[in-house]
């Protein structure tokens, strides 16, 4: 009820008990991997009928808007205090000359309360990267990587903030992939893997190589420009399955259906924690439902 109508807990109903058993129940659940370990199960449970289909997964990101409310994240003192160091030494080691100037080029020693209004700025920026959030002209956002399989179903998640590039966590997604057979290893290879012109890198089209993934990524134009100009020593030219390229609308359908709920469509919750916890809630209804759909 709560991801689906995006409500605080304090405006639960009634029938459903107290509001602070009821978001302790939920944090309990959270720490412990249960909302997680039903995600698999559901999974392994199709795959034991037959319902799963690794065949083709297809990788994609959505930007999630966040509601100022989330970013109120507590962090513990001594791990703020930690980043904040490493963050310091990290802003020293890029500077250059002997002390610490503005945009004016005014030494800091003449503003004796600039150094201080750094460091509440540095500590609200690692706050934010902590709860990964992210901030542009549009606010606060986060980012859901995700994988979805050929019948438009979640298999992989993967959050992060709303200004990480896609090509990078494509190798994370698919690491998640874990799909647990009645008898064996759980599957973690699909067959071929779709995904648009940003995740289109010698790094990613590797990785697939090595596993033995076919790659269903068009190449940029840049990309081919170069190999082109750099003649025979350019490579092969990168094959491209198109007919099976126009499956790869299975991602975007998953997420419209992510976002039918108003908790996951907007993020209210402070922790990342509690956020991927409502999504995986929502990615086993999505399960069940097709489930049942197919016990009928």
């Amino acid at each position: 009820w709560r991801f689906r109508t995006s409500a605080q807990w304090r405006e639960m109903p009634a029938e459903f008990g107290p509001w602070p058993t009821v978001y302790g129940r939920f944090r309990v659940w959270r720490n412990t991997g249960v909302f997680t370990a039903l995600l698999e199960g559901l999974i392994a449970e199709a795959a034991r009928r037959g319902r799963t289909d690794l065949s083709l997964v297809s990788v994609d990101s959505t930007t999630v808007r966040a509601h100022h409310d989330a970013a109120g994240m507590q962090v513990d003192r001594e791990v703020l205090d930690a980043l904040e160091e490493a963050a310091a030494e990290e802003e020293q080691a890029r500077q250059k000359g002997g002390g610490a100037r503005g945009r004016n080029g005014q030494d800091s020693a003449s503003d004796p309360g600039r150094e201080e209004r750094r460091r509440v700025r540095r500590r609200h920026r690692l706050r934010l990267r902590e709860a990964l959030l992210g901030r542009s002209r549009g606010g606060l956002t986060s980012k859901i990587h995700l994988a979805a399989d050929r019948r438009c179903r979640p298999l992989a998640f993967v959050l992060t903030a709303g200004q990480a590039a896609d090509s990078p966590q494509f190798i994370p997604v698919l690491n998640k992939i874990r799909v647990r057979l009645p008898v064996g290893r759980p599957r973690t290879r699909p067959g071929a893997v779709a995904a648009d012109k940003a995740y289109s890198s010698r790094g990613n089209r590797s990785y697939l190589r090595k596993r033995g993934i076919k790659a269903v990524i068009p190449e940029k134009k840049d990309q081919a420009a170069n190999r082109t100009k750099k003649g025979s020593r350019g490579g092969r030219p990168v094959s491209h399955d198109a007919d099976l390229y126009k499956e790869r609308n299975t991602i975007e359908r998953l997420i419209n259906r992510l976002k039918d709920w108003r908790g996951i469509a907007t993020r209210f919750d402070k922790t990342p924690e509690s956020y991927l916890a409502g999504l995986e809630l929502r990615a086993s209804m999505i399960w069940i439902e097709d489930l049942l759909r197919a016990a009928d």
